[in-house]
């Protein structure tokens, strides 16, 4: 397969399909996939906000560039869940959310062919479903943020989760309702835990304006939260 070039998914390595959390078409394989019962797709490994393994996904992305499909789909499941993530916090409804990853592992994997290695895997991946999520709030309608999206369960009692659990939702509300531009730099650093350099790698900006950027989206944050109406 040779894939058609994808200007959304500039400098990107690999793609094809993901897995969403209810199972999202492969592109390298037919197969439909979906997240193990019982797990949360969106949850964090080991703690972090950072992506795992990075050496692994580099040797897998490389793999894929050579025409691995095995090794691309190893990346679309590992990666998807958090992919979704991403999306979920930018775009506000699981379903489109779903969308969104779906067409951000078409776009990588068309781009595959332009992958020149200078960037981490996981960078390549928080810039695809990015792209991906922005392009889709462009030509969607605002929606209405975060009514069911799925968030890590915190540990405590019934009474501490129920409390984290709305502390959480409030704090997410407030995200969805910023603007893509402020909206964006904040889920990933604030949420996803990327550095300042990989946030702005990310959006192609340098640290300067991204710092002011995410300095302004804090303000309007907290004056959300502050008038929650």
């Amino acid at each position: 397969m040779t894939p058609e070039p994808d200007d959304e998914a500039d400098d990107a390595p690999g793609g094809g399909a993901g897995d969403g959390p209810d199972g999202v078409r492969g592109v390298a394989g037919d197969e439909a996939r979906s997240a193990p019962e019982g797990e949360d797709p969106g949850a964090p490994e080991d703690g972090a906000g950072c992506w795992p393994v990075a050496e692994e996904d580099r040797s897998l992305l490389v793999a894929a560039v050579g025409g691995d499909a095995a090794a691309f789909d190893e990346l679309v499941r590992r990666h998807t869940g958090r992919m979704y993530r991403v999306a979920l916090r930018v775009v506000a409804d699981p379903v489109e959310a779903e969308d969104v990853v779906q067409d951000a592992w078409i776009s990588a994997w068309r781009a595959l062919p332009r992958f020149r290695g200078d960037a981490a895997a996981s960078t390549w991946l928080y810039r695809v479903v990015t792209n991906a999520a922005l392009a889709h709030l462009r030509r969607a309608r605002p929606t209405v943020p975060l009514e069911s999206a799925p968030e890590p369960r915190a540990d405590g009692g019934p009474e501490v989760s129920v409390l984290r659990n709305e502390v959480a939702d409030v704090v997410l509300r407030a995200v969805a309702a910023l603007e893509p531009t402020q909206r964006v730099p904040l889920v990933l650093r604030e949420l996803e835990g990327l550095s300042y350099e990989e946030v702005a790698e990310v959006l192609g900006i340098p640290v300067p304006a991204l710092r002011s950027r995410l300095h302004r989206a804090r303000v309007a944050l907290m004056a959300k939260l502050g008038d929650p109406r």
